[in-house]
């Protein structure tokens, strides 16, 4: 650090962003908390999480993969605008944008919704570059990035239908049975597995994930991610999910089959998530249900899978065996990060849920990412002083 030009300017420039949105906020009456590291369940994310032991209480516990489920039961609580700077912890890839720990800000306001934080964030953004920088205007990896301009917004379906002339909308909307919803899905895999396959880009991956989707809302999220979100270089708000991959988020108050959400991007990057927040407890305990269900139903897939192999290693006389397992290709160890794992429901946010909670919207965003464009670093490891390495 001592010896490298420009670290300690960077470690500077993280502080002041992270004093100036705590600033912000504080002048706006939100109330800074904590929340804790340890949960007996993780939630608020579609994230593996850490698993340690509590030797007194004699019991697992995970270390947070987001602030959201605390942080909302304060809400019910009485505190209207509240916050969390704080690490999080997920068990996943590692990557220039991804590292195991991370800092977000995670905030929630009763009588607010995801239009009031699209508005937020892009102020809490500007005001972070104008402390940094002392401009709007930011130079990232070549290309100028303009946090001055209101930022684009546009919705998933929009973003797909512009970049491969595919309207997912139309396999949705047309469905008025099981029958029409299986035939609704296949032609959705068929139409972007076609529509990957033209990218110049190797979409194997993606297509196999599409051929598993279980729904249209999964298929258009996959295209998405594998065509569009790369090319997203001006800050966007990519508005309305397909409600399949947002069990947190109210359903749109004017369009069927999505919901209430945004997630902002820069730079071809996820900076930031948003929600309507959902506060029917009753449709909230069928979401979560049913996520935990999907996860319970692919470890079973798995399992079944893993015990299909093991049976015809077993009969294999010639030892190739225990082969697999000195090159690492055994279960478990180099498909880890695509492993299916557990999933458990937070029945003292369902309880919280069911005693009310006003209207409100809540976002999240990433404090290393945002340090990242304010300081042209091109890796996640530049900006936080003691990274993990491989």
């Amino acid at each position: 650090m001592i010896v490298t030009p420009g670290v300690i300017d960077t470690f500077k420039a993280r502080s002041k962003v992270v004093s100036t949105i705590r600033r912000y906020l504080e002048d706006k009456e939100f109330l800074e908390v904590e929340t804790p590291v340890l949960e007996s369940a993780a939630g608020g994310a579609d994230a593996r999480p850490f698993v340690t032991y509590h030797n007194t209480l004699r019991r697992d516990f995970t270390l947070r993969i987001a602030t959201e489920l605390h942080l909302k039961r304060l809400v019910v609580g009485g505190l209207e605008k509240v916050f969390e700077i704080g690490r999080i912890f997920r068990n996943e890839g590692m990557s220039s944008r991804h590292n195991p720990e991370f800092t977000s800000i995670e905030l929630y306001q009763a009588y607010a919704d995801y239009n009031d934080m699209m508005a937020l964030t892009e102020t809490l953004i500007r005001e972070a570059s104008q402390a940094v920088l002392g401009v709007t205007k930011v130079e990232y990896q070549g290309q100028e990035l303009d946090f001055g301009q209101p930022f684009r917004r546009a919705t998933m379906h929009a973003l797909v239908l512009e970049a491969t002339g595919v309207n997912f909308e139309a396999f949705s909307s047309n469905s008025s049975s099981n029958k029409d919803e299986g035939n609704g899905l296949e032609a959705a895999k068929e139409a972007a597995i076609k529509a990957l396959q033209a990218s110049p880009e190797d979409t194997r991956a993606e297509q196999g994930k599409i051929a598993t989707a279980p729904s249209v809302g999964h298929v258009l999220n996959e295209v998405f991610e594998a065509l569009v979100e790369s090319t997203l270089q001006q800050p966007t708000f990519v508005l309305d999910h397909p409600v399949e991959i947002s069990p947190l988020a109210k359903p749109h108050r004017t369009r069927s089959g999505v919901v209430e959400r945004f997630e902002l991007f820069v730079a071809g990057r996820e900076l930031a998530n948003s929600f309507s927040e959902l506060t029917d407890p009753v449709d909230q305990r069928n979401r979560l249900e049913a996520q935990v269900a999907a996860h319970q139903s692919a470890i079973a897939a798995a399992a079944k899978e893993a015990a299909t192999t093991n049976g015809a290693a077993s009969v294999n006389t010639n030892g190739n065996n225990s082969n697999a397992t000195a090159n690492g290709t055994e279960s478990g160890t180099e498909d880890d990060d695509e492993a299916p794992y557990e999933v458990k429901l937070d029945e003292d946010f369902l309880t919280a849920l069911e005693y009310g909670m006003p209207p409100t919207g809540g976002m999240g965003m990433g404090i290393d990412r945002l340090v990242m464009l304010l300081t042209d670093s091109a890796s996640i490891r530049d900006v936080i002083a003691f990274p993990l390495m491989k």
